[in-house]
């Protein structure tokens, strides 16, 4: 198909209660491309969501779980909105997850006011200082009394982390220890719970044993505390990743929805919004949203001609393709330069058809054409395998085919030359009566009279592609500008129908000139008047068109602008056509190539062991070199054939892409 979808602009007028569900069936089915801008807008509902989703990623990376969001073009029916049960497990998940984080932060908090504590009180343990004299220490300030064990948690709640409270031995006493600044704050507290201070002798000295045991009895319960802590969450991080991802994807398709809502009109029952839709999928859409909603939405549409912003001019119809999977595989190579006008030739089928010859005749060899047919296969059939770069399988497969084509010609398997030999003898034995090693030899071999004769042969056949592909673009242009009633483009400009008679006729002199005929007096004739067409185009057409003045700027302005115009078709010509030898150049350098690394493992196969172990290594980093930097190399010029001798024929202005609302990371 040579021409893209034709569109429709649609108005939706939508109750608000259905929005949600028509938002998720427009996301899902990716067939509307929406008029109005689209971005997030801070309202209440937005931040509520946005709180969701960053307190699902602060609980994943407390476990330790790795979530993330990749949308892939087959991945929209997994993709829902959060309901209740997405909004209750939210709330679980996060709540349970939160108070082990709380938990934990208190743990490893006690822990370290217990270690501060223990390496104070042991730095004095074995003093001779009596008991009294500690309470001059620069962070420890200890009380020791008696305290009812029921009001030990009391006690502990109320001082929280200003103070540590240690049970010593058995009955009731305890210790209480807390830093300088505490001090006041402990004293006000034990008085709260009748503490009864205990007497220390005046000659007790050191710190109490039984102290220091309690503080490393609580430290190693802590550790232990931290590492159920630690396992906990390693079982939650195998538990709950899975369904925070899902939760995670699932409020970012809320947020999405909620920054589309805030950007249309709206009353406090309805929403309105307006977009376009491909044609062919216009039915389907009006229907499925109406059965959606039970008939509870109203739609208008309209054809591009009709709406107002397109009749001024300010904005462009969205292009859609609609390609098989061969074609497709090669958008990205077009849009990529820009995207075609809308009702003008859609140039894909074309880029891929010749991207995949040119390519193939380049990379002629069956072995290396397996490998990037392989590779193809391998992003189109594993999608977990580098799925981003699943788009470029078709292309992949498509040159590794017609580089196999090309290997088989040429009687080449990754750079060996003598594995087709055999079947290649006996086809060609069935097809002309004369066996011969290689159908196809662009390599010039001693001893062989006629092989640059057929190198040249091979040249030329180059030379076609481009003259055809040219032509092609010529014939593109001339179209694309009658439809956008360009008609001086069209007809009297050098890339239009004066170019292409010009260009025509130049090739048929050629063509006359190297089988044998002559120049003819007519032939000037015949170019001469498509040159002074293009070189009179702006006043004939002004002429037929009747618009003043006829020579703007005047005559020597207008003979200097058409010299240049007449010079650049002459020379743009000769150098769009010269330009694909390169075809031929890059085949004959990738055969000089291969045939430098068979002639050294030939060589070195001969040799012994160790002469067949370097012939297979010399062969497998050559041909990852040919692969690897000459495959580069030649899609690079395959890229720029396209797009300097092909594009700018009629690429002059380029289109808008279609770019329908779809749930696209992307568009998060």
């Amino acid at each position: 198909m040579l021409l893209p979808r034709k569109m429709k602009f649609i108005e939706l007028t939508v109750f608000k209660n259905d929005m949600d569900a028509v938002l998720e069936y427009l996301g899902k089915s990716a067939v509307m491309q929406f008029s109005e801008p689209q971005s997030t807008a801070d309202n209440a509902a937005v931040a509520e969501i946005r709180d969701k989703i960053e307190r699902i990623h602060d609980a994943a990376e407390f476990i330790g779980g790795k979530i993330g969001i990749d949308y892939y073009e087959d991945d929209e029916e997994n993709i829902v909105l959060p309901g209740k049960e997405e909004i209750d497990l939210t709330e679980n998940l996060c709540s349970t997850i939160e108070n082990l984080k709380e938990i934990e932060h208190k743990t490893i908090q006690e822990k370290q006011r217990i270690r501060e504590t223990i390496t104070e009180a042991r730095a004095f343990s074995k003093m001779n200082v009596p008991f009294s004299d500690f309470d001059h220490l620069s962070y420890l300030t200890l009380r020791l009394g008696r305290l009812e064990m029921k009001e030990i948690q009391t006690l502990r709640e109320n001082l929280g982390e200003r103070a540590v409270i240690i049970p010593l031995g058995d009955g009731n006493r305890i210790l209480a220890a807390s830093s300088k600044k505490g001090r006041f704050a402990l004293d006000t507290q034990l008085k709260k719970v009748s503490f009864e201070p205990i007497s220390i002798p005046e000659n007790y000295r050191g710190v109490p044993v039984d102290m220091l045991k309690s503080l490393n009895e609580q430290y190693q319960n802590l550790e232990k505390e931290l590492d159920k802590i630690k396992a906990d969450k390693e079982k939650m991080a195998q538990e709950y990743t899975g369904d925070l991802e899902r939760l995670v994807s699932s409020w970012h398709n809320a947020l999405i929805i909620e920054g589309i809502k805030s950007r249309f009109t709206s009353t406090n029952t309805l929403y309105h919004f307006s977009g376009w839709t491909p044609l062919d999928t216009e039915a389907k859409l009006v229907k499925d949203l109406s059965a959606l909603t039970d008939g509870r939405i109203a739609v208008h549409s309209y054809t591009p001609d009709e709406v107002p912003s397109i009749q001024s001019g300010k904005e462009k119809v969205p292009v859609a393709m609609k390609h098989n999977s061969f074609v497709k595989g090669f958008e990205s190579v077009v849009f990529s330069y820009g995207a075609p006008l809308y009702g003008t030739i859609d140039p894909t089928p074309i880029v891929a058809f010749f991207f995949t010859l040119m390519f193939g005749i380049m990379f002629g060899d069956v072995g290396q054409g397996f490998v990037l047919l392989l590779a193809g296969i391998l992003l189109n059939k594993i999608p977990s395998f580098l799925p981003k770069f699943k788009k470029f399988s078709t292309p992949l497969i498509s040159v590794g085919i017609a580089s196999m084509i090309m290997g088989f010609l040429a009687g080449s398997v990754f750079a060996n030359e003598k594995l087709l030999v055999v079947p290649t003898r006996a086809i060609t034995s069935f097809l002309f009566g004369k066996p011969m090693d290689h159908i196809l030899h662009i390599l010039p071999m001693a001893g062989e009279g006629g092989s640059i004769t057929k190198l040249l042969y091979f040249f030329g056949f180059t030379i076609s592609i481009g003259i055809v592909i040219n032509s092609l673009g010529l014939l593109i242009n001339i179209y694309n500008r009658c439809v956008l009633k360009k008609y001086q483009a069209a007809f009297f400009s050098k890339t239009g129908l004066a170019g292409l008679v010009f260009f025509w006729y130049a090739i048929f002199i050629g063509l006359r000139l190297i089988f044998g005929g002559k120049f003819e007096g007519y032939d000037i004739a015949c170019l001469t008047v498509p040159v002074l067409c293009i070189f009179f185009g702006p006043i004939i057409w002004k002429l037929i068109s009747r618009q003043k003045p006829v020579i703007e700027f005047g005559i020597f302005t207008f003979i200097m602008e058409g010299f240049v115009e007449v010079m650049e078709t002459i020379s743009n010509y000769l150098s769009n056509t010269i330009s694909f030898l390169r075809v031929g150049a890059f085949a004959l350098a990738h055969a000089v190539f291969s045939f430098i690394i068979f002639y050294f493992t030939d060589e070195l196969a001969r040799s012994g062991i160790a002469g067949t172990f370097s012939a297979v290594l010399i062969s497998i980093i050559g041909n990852t070199i040919i692969i690897v930097l000459e495959g580069l190399i030649v899609a690079i010029q395959v890229v720029r054939l396209q797009y300097y001798e092909f594009f700018n024929k009629f690429f002059i202005e380029t289109g808008v892409e279609f770019a329908p609302f779809r749930f696209k990371s992307k568009n998060i």
